[in-house]
């Protein structure tokens, strides 16, 4: 049974970490099948030898995002297990690093996987992007905070949104009214993004 101690500077980043009712935590200890407690200033891993080294670097790398603000769930937990697992906990601090696009709430739009880093770095480096993933995994919303990003700057002085030629699954079949109503289904989308960045 092997164990080991890391010191945390500021006790809210342990509370981060940590998440409501400890959720975050028990993912790592159900994952990886350790124990993790909190005493004082400090976090205490214990189970095997192999997994208290990938705990201990999966922690470490949420204190790091904790530390620059980033609010941690059960999403950003799975995803830094996952790269430590792959031996890519050097990469951790490459998360959530540049911010594409500020909304209108002032929150801060960046990308939260290396994914979607190399997908921001394609569209400002290229003039034409094509992103291919599963649904969900913020294509269109990174696509329209690029876009804002670039308007905002003044290097285009319009953005303009497309229909697509082609249904991408979604067999909307016949739709009633006006032109507006016939494309509101494919720009919908759209629309909620900028809503986000530029307010209604």
């Amino acid at each position: 049974m092997a164990e080991r101690r890391i010191e945390v500077d500021r006790i809210e980043n342990i509370v981060n970490v940590f998440g409501s009712f400890d959720q975050n935590i028990r993912i790592i200890e159900t994952e990886l099948d350790v124990a993790v407690t909190d005493r004082d200033s400090s976090l205490r891993i214990s189970g095997s030898e192999e997994n208290v080294a990938l705990a201990e670097k999966a922690v470490q790398g949420l204190i790091s995002l904790a530390a620059r603000g980033e609010n941690i769930d059960a999403q950003n937990v799975r995803y830094i297990l996952k790269l430590v697992r792959e031996g890519k906990e050097a990469k951790i601090s490459a998360i959530a690093e540049d911010t594409v696009c500020v909304s209108s709430k002032g929150k801060a739009v960046k990308a939260k996987t290396l994914g979607q880093r190399a997908y921001c770095e394609a569209i400002k480096n290229n003039t034409i992007t094509l992103g291919i993933g599963p649904a969900g995994t913020g294509k269109t919303y990174l696509a329209v905070a690029a876009a804002v990003a670039a308007f905002r700057a003044k290097e285009v002085n319009r953005i303009i949104l497309t229909r697509p030629a082609v249904e991408a699954g979604e067999r909307l079949g016949f739709l009633p009214g006006d032109l507006q109503s016939k494309v509101d289904p494919y720009l919908r989308p759209l629309y909620d993004a900028l809503f986000d960045m530029f307010g209604a």
